[in-house]
């Protein structure tokens, strides 16, 4: 049974007559051939041929995002709740859907679901857009008989968890993009634009200020030895990406190290703090038993030094010790969300009171993205003047100097 149900589902291509006897052609999703055949057979349609579909050499259309997936479930539950049947709203859904491959995926679980298996186990034959903790929650929906309620909740959790994730990209890229740029336009200039004026300054037979000086030498290294600048940046980018993903540790170390940055630490810490309430807010509401629900948050704090924290909170939790006190023992929680925790225990609403934590810590995330932009926006001003403005007071200052000479 547990082989039947993680065979891979295939894409068939038909030809044949409907009801009315009209020609028709199209493709169809299932475990089989022979399924295939029956669930085209059930919609009224003689088939003709059938065949598998072959692979493209290329895959057509964009990538399916998170983002995407918070929007076929919101429309998902969108249409549960106004009473439309589950795999009816698969189609509708997929007939809206501009991205083929998004298209493709929810046409494949509307064909697993029909194949006799449930929403939970055709969402974890695809655990590279459904996380366990998605699969979960969706599971804990079917089994209570309250699938758009919770699909709506899953909805919200995935809307508010990709918006705090917009906004910690935001506030990293935009430096990022700045002194790229910078490092682009500086390039630029040194080999392009300093030789003309390098040339210029040969012919005055005179000996060039120290600054000027620096810079043609710079010209002169960066006209001879740009490969090495090249290779040096791309093999570092590079690396980098490929240490973080083949080593934990170094994983690990950049987790401590985006706690400890200035500025941005607080945005990373407070953001972690928003996922943990949302996540466990989310879970427990769901009926899902504290112990359970501490252990799928761990993961969603995206960070090794709150995962370890989180385990330790369920380790102290499991022996019977209240959640406000093993929050308190790691010393890694603000007092404001220990106390709300507390009070949601004591009143029966615990739910509740990590759902007021998570939003205003999303609030604290914005209101400081928001400030960032404003406060480096004239430091970056400042930066890029700085870096442009010193090439081009470098190159015109032995023109100034001769023109104080000759007054």
């Amino acid at each position: 049974m547990a082989k039947a149900q993680t065979e891979m589902l295939m894409d068939f291509v038909y030809e044949g007559t409907n009801r009315r006897g009209e020609k028709v052609k199209g493709e169809a999703t299932s475990r089989s051939i022979e399924l295939a055949r029956a669930q085209l057979l059930k919609q009224g349609i003689q088939i003709r041929s059938i065949r598998k579909k072959p692979k493209p050499l290329f895959k057509a259309g964009k990538a399916i995002k998170a983002i995407d997936i918070a929007i076929f479930v919101r429309q998902l539950a969108t249409m549960m709740k106004a009473g439309v049947p589950l795999t009816q709203s698969f189609e509708i859904v997929a007939d809206a859907l501009e991205n083929p491959n998004m298209k493709d995926l929810v046409l494949k679980l509307k064909a697993d679901i029909e194949g006799g298996s449930n929403f939970a186990s055709a969402l974890r034959k695809h655990p590279r857009y459904f996380d366990d903790l998605f699969c979960s929650l969706v599971e804990a929906g079917e089994q209570s008989g309250a699938l758009e309620t919770m699909l709506e909740r899953v909805a919200t959790y995935k809307e508010k968890s990709e918006l705090l994730k917009a906004k910690i990209k935001k506030a990293m890229k935009y430096p990022i993009a700045v002194i790229v740029v910078a490092f682009v336009v500086t390039a630029i200039l040194l080999v392009k634009v300093v030789p003309v004026f390098s040339g210029l300054f040969s012919s005055f037979g005179a000996e060039l200020p120290a600054f000027t000086q620096m810079v043609v030498n710079m010209s002169e290294w960066m006209k001879k030895y740009w490969w090495v600048v090249l290779f040096s940046v791309g093999g570092a980018v590079v690396s980098f990406s490929e240490a973080k993903k083949r080593s934990k540790a170094f994983r690990d170390f950049l987790d401590r190290l985006s706690l400890k940055l200035p500025i941005f630490g607080n945005i990373v810490y407070q953001a972690i703090i928003a996922r943990f309430a949302r996540t466990l807010s989310t879970t427990f509401a769901a009926g899902v038993p504290l112990i359970d629900a501490l252990d799928s948050t761990a993961g969603a704090t995206n960070n090794v030094v709150y995962y370890n924290a989180t385990q330790k909170i369920k380790e102290d939790v499991s022996t019977g010790q209240q959640l406000q006190f093993a929050m308190r023992s790691t010393n890694l929680f603000p007092s404001m969300a220990i106390q709300m925790v507390g009070i949601g225990e004591e009143a029966g609403s615990l739910e509740e009171m990590l759902d007021k934590v998570a939003t205003y810590y999303e609030n604290e995330v914005d209101n400081a993205v928001d400030g960032l932009t404003s406060l480096m926006e004239p430091m970056i001003m400042a930066f890029l003047g700085v870096v442009i403005g010193g090439l081009v007071v470098a190159m015109y200052l032995p023109i100034f100097q001769m023109g104080s000479v000759v007054g």
